[in-house]
């Protein structure tokens, strides 16, 4: 047998689950049984994401049923996930993408914003990240939004006769704009923003996400596109020649019927949105209705039964894995424990010292972990057990959890964007533009927690 990452992974998985299955844990705290199981199977799970032993999806799997097979939880908590609003927002927010992409309405606006605003290397930068800010209203995941802004940068790059290597600059920083122009809006990341949501025991409105990440996100934002603008400087001036990318955009024809009725739907969706306060609809299944309702003769006709195919059940079970880690780490007690055991005894008196202790232990975790998805479900629920009782809301502590883990990567595996980027096939950068953006990045994490806890206080949240 040959010991690749994968094999070595496996076993080391295999190994750590049955030495903390047996380890006398109790020594260093109470745990229960159960508390104990759920602990070893989530690091096992976690050690296979992390070294990739086998797609994300079919290691979720084996985690799902494992808790149930061996007692550790029941069905009912294992799968709660799927009696609340994140996963079906997740499921109307890519039928919603799907829409917007195939519609034609989504490159329609990305060249009319590139030829108005593009001028050279700078502005092409920027609007890089301006375009990511816009069309995270419109396009609910990080991936479908970033080739789309891609593939419009790669024709202005074609047109200015870009060399490869500034190509592939362009591709890296189109990626790692998504990071923190994913987080600005609830629906910016229908996969992992809802994730973080559902840990606020009072809920979290559309306006409160917003509310409440507009200022971290935009430092967040503005320090990525500094260090993107001097990180990654181009070979040679910029030429574009802005008639052929025209030509490429009245290739498109005039606006359709279809791009209308998903111009009408979109406004819709965001009107019900921003409105959530107010009318009291859960933005989840108000994201599943605009989706589904977008294939009704008539007044949709946009998506087709082949549309299903753009909703990913891999997806869908490993968040369901991610999130079950936190709600049967709680039922069983293991968030207690975890942190009891890892985290001081007393919460800081001082946010600032707060923030600190929660992003450099997190950013230490992720470092090994890897998976972001992986560090939130540990992270967070131990965290909200070592705030309890402090006066910090908990959607402050999932809030600074997320940033510090989603805005830090040093390699590619540590961010899903990032990774999907990655390569010749893709965007064309490489693990080294990664790490050459990702070391000073790491500094950024730390100021983004720090105006959190700024920004939380003054909010009322810390």
């Amino acid at each position: 047998m040959k010991l690749n990452k994968r094999v070595i992974g496996l076993i080391a998985g295999l190994v750590i689950c049955g030495i903390i299955w047996v380890a006398p844990l109790s020594a260093l705290g109470e745990i229960s049984a159960q508390g104990q199981q759920c602990l070893a199977l989530t690091l096992m799970t976690v050690v296979w994401w992390a070294m990739g032993v086998a797609q994300p999806a079919y290691v979720s799997a084996i985690y799902l049923a494992l808790l149930i097979l061996t007692g550790t939880s029941d069905t009912a908590t294992v799968f709660a996930s799927w009696t609340k609003m994140q996963m079906w927002m997740v499921i109307g927010a890519y039928l919603i993408a799907a829409a917007v992409k195939d519609s034609g309405l989504g490159e329609r606006i990305a060249y009319w914003f590139a030829l108005k605003f593009v001028r050279g290397w700078q502005s092409l930068v920027i609007s890089i990240f301006a375009l990511t800010f816009v069309l995270s209203l419109l396009i609910p995941h990080p991936f479908p939004r970033a080739f789309m802004i891609l593939a419009v940068m790669h024709a202005i790059c074609d047109s200015a006769k870009m060399s490869k290597a500034d190509k592939n600059k362009v591709g890296f920083l189109t990626f790692a704009a998504a990071a923190p122009g994913s987080m600005f809006f609830l629906t910016g990341d229908a996969t992992l923003n809802p994730l973080v949501a559902s840990y606020a025991s009072a809920g979290c409105s559309f306006m409160q996400w917003f509310l409440y990440m507009s200022v971290p996100m935009l430092v967040a934002t503005v320090c990525t596109l500094f260090l993107g603008l001097v990180l990654f400087k181009p070979e040679k001036e910029m030429n574009i020649d802005f008639d052929e990318v025209r030509a490429k955009q009245e290739a498109l024809g005039p606006v359709t019927v279809t791009e209308k009725r998903t111009v009408f739907w979109i406004v819709v969706a965001i009107a019900l949105w921003l409105t959530e306060s107010m009318t009291g609809l859960n933005i989840g299944f108000v994201t599943l209705l605009i989706g589904a309702v977008m294939a009704l003769p008539v007044i949709g006709e946009i998506l087709t039964p082949a549309t299903w195919n753009s909703v990913p059940i891999n997806t869908l079970v490993f968040l369901t894995a991610a999130m079950g880690i936190g709600t049967v780490g709680g039922a069983t007690g293991m968030n207690d424990w975890i942190a009891n055991v890892v985290l001081p005894s007393s919460v800081p008196s001082n946010v600032f010292v707060l923030a600190l202790l929660i992003a450099g232990i997190t950013v230490i975790i992720h470092m090994f972990m890897g998976s972001v998805m992986a560090v939130l479900g540990i992270c967070v629920p131990a965290f909200l057990a070592f705030t309890a009782g402090s006066g910090v809301s908990d959607i402050a502590v999932a809030m600074m959890v997320f940033s510090a883990i989603n805005i830090h990567y040093i390699l590619p595996f540590h961010n899903l964007a990032i990774l999907v980027g990655e390569g010749e096939d893709n965007a064309g950068y490489s693990a080294a533009d990664a790490m050459k953006m990702g070391i000073p990045l790491t500094a950024v994490v730390f100021i983004v927690v720090l105006v959190e806890a700024v920004w939380f206080s003054v909010l009322g949240l810390m």
